[in-house]
C-alpha cells in the first residue's frame, strides 16, 4: 500500500475513500489519532493518510485530483433538471 493523500479530516477521508471505492480502487483510512496521547501525533503530522495498492496510485492520484478540482456545477448528482419534474 502506499499514501496517497493527506485528508483535513474524518468526512473528507470517507468521501474520498467511497469515490475511490465506487471506480474500484481498494482504500483504507490510517489516522494518526491516539486517544492514549490525545491526539499529539495529529497535531504533528496531520489527521492521517488515505492508501491505495500501489499499482493504482496513479490512477487514484487522478481520481482525486479531478474530485477536487471539479466545479460545482460538474459534480455528476447535482442536477438542476430535477426542479422542472413538477
Amino acid at each position: 500500500m502506499k499514501n496517497l493523500i493527506q485528508p483535513q479530516n474524518d468526512a473528507e477521508a470517507e468521501a474520498i475513500k467511497s469515490i475511490l471505492e465506487e471506480q474500484g480502487i481498494s482504500a483504507e483510512i490510517r489516522s494518526f489519532h491516539d486517544t492514549a496521547y490525545d491526539g499529539l501525533f495529529q497535531s504533528q503530522y496531520g489527521w492521517g493518510v488515505i492508501r491505495v495498492p500501489e499499482e493504482d496510485f496513479a490512477e487514484a492520484k487522478r481520481i482525486v485530483e479531478e474530485w477536487y478540482n471539479a466545479a460545482p456545477g460538474e459534480i455528476p448528482w447535482e442536477n438542476d433538471d430535477l426542479s422542472d419534474q413538477s
